[in-house]
């Protein structure tokens, strides 16, 4: 354990008008700093995870953070991409800074302003995060490119429309009791699985309430080497990280196995020394139904094609085996692609130290974090544990 966790902040993620993506940087910066119980001269380096690809027309993003506060000027500040992961991405780069003894206090902020951007080129921005020599050309963008997965995996596997209304409905459930949520709605079971004018098709099998949302939003995290944390008000350690980077071209893999989230949690595992049935819950990568369903067999609850069974037997509700995604995942909460790694880890830690509220797993003491970039090309897992 070499890093932990020792403050958070989230702003509610939905549609913000009002907010730039330096205000929603600055807001999620100074609530972190004061949760942690420390001052800007605290922090020896940011890192910001911010994807843009054409989102934000202000780039060079990392120095914004220093807008937060003037005790930040001269600290070193980084900005981090990869792709959805970048929020992860951004929490590891904190972590091997601290690891490598560069820094003490690190200051991790996720950031993404979605919303502003017309329809059309979201997907154009989203779709940069596929190989566009194969795959640019893909109808409805990058919902088109999971709708062609869900599509292979339906005939591989068989039709598993059920198995993706019942995620959905989990996931919306969940979502009711998450304060930073972007839909707080239970749409249930039947509303998920019936194609309606509300619920249409997007592409191949899969429906509105199977992709997740289009988002503004941010979170941070301080995080601070084990000793310092020890001192501090709560510690939230990394028992262990992993990350594992796929081809990006799906043509050069089975995209149906996610043998990246499959290496990096195999990894994170190992190094932290449990099992799978160790953890507490999981929050993981719904962006679409069938990447959480595909994500079951992938983190090894299910064999391989036989995800359903997760959820057609309650494993992953709040009471079941294995809680997924007690937030609402990406589903409910919404995806605004740098802050959602960030968010996940924040989430996580709020389970730890009990302040989830009606989110709350009892007695959570072990955490799981998987977030991708792309269809499982850049992969993160982390396994946190509450020390303090």
């Amino acid at each position: 354990m070499t890093a932990c966790i020792v403050g958070w902040s989230h702003t509610p993620f939905g549609k913000h008008d009002a907010e730039t993506v330096e205000s929603l940087v600055v807001r999620a910066a100074d609530e972190a700093l004061a949760h942690a119980g420390i001052g800007a001269s605290d922090v020896d380096e940011i890192v910001l995870g911010h994807f843009n690809a054409g989102f934000s027309p202000q780039d060079f993003t990392a120095s914004l953070v220093l807008q937060a506060n003037d005790g930040f000027r001269f600290k070193p500040a980084t900005r981090v991409e990869n792709a959805c992961a970048t929020g992860s991405a951004a929490v590891h780069q904190g972590i091997k800074s601290i690891a490598a003894r560069q820094a003490r206090v690190v200051l991790v902020v996720g950031v993404e302003q979605m919303t502003r951007t017309p329809p059309r080129e979201i997907g154009v921005n989203l779709l940069k995060a596929s190989y566009l020599p194969e795959e640019g050309d893909t109808p409805a963008g990058f919902a088109g490119v999971f709708g062609g997965i869900a599509a292979r995996y339906f005939q591989r596997h068989g039709d598993q429309s059920d198995a993706l209304a019942m995620i959905a409905a989990k996931n919306h459930q969940n979502g009711v009791a998450n304060p930073y949520a972007q839909m707080r709605k239970d749409l249930g079971y039947e509303f998920c699985r019936t194609e309606s004018e509300r619920n249409p098709i997007v592409a191949g099998p899969l429906k509105r309430t199977d992709c997740s949302l289009v988002s503004d939003g941010a979170a941070a995290l301080v995080l601070a080497d084990t000793e310092t944390a020890l001192r501090m008000r709560r510690a939230v350690a990394f028992r262990s990280t992993a990350h594992a980077q796929d081809f990006l071209p799906m043509s050069k893999r089975d995209v149906l196995r996610f043998e990246g989230c499959a290496v990096a949690w195999s990894q994170a595992l190992a190094k932290a020394g449990i099992t799978l049935d160790d953890l507490s819950f999981v929050e993981t990568h719904d962006c679409f139904t069938v990447a959480e369903l595909i994500e079951y067999e992938a983190m090894g609850l299910t064999p391989e094609g036989r995800g359903a069974e997760a959820i057609r037997e309650g494993w992953t509700r709040k009471d079941g085996r294995l809680p997924v995604n007690p937030s609402g995942g990406l589903k409910a909460k919404g995806h605004p692609i740098g802050a959602t790694g960030v968010s996940m880890h924040a989430l996580s830690a709020m389970q730890l130290c009990g302040e989830a509220g009606g989110m709350q797993i009892p007695g959570a003491t072990l955490a799981g974090v998987f977030n991708m970039g792309g269809v499982a090309v850049a992969n993160y897992v982390s396994v946190l544990e509450r020390i303090k």
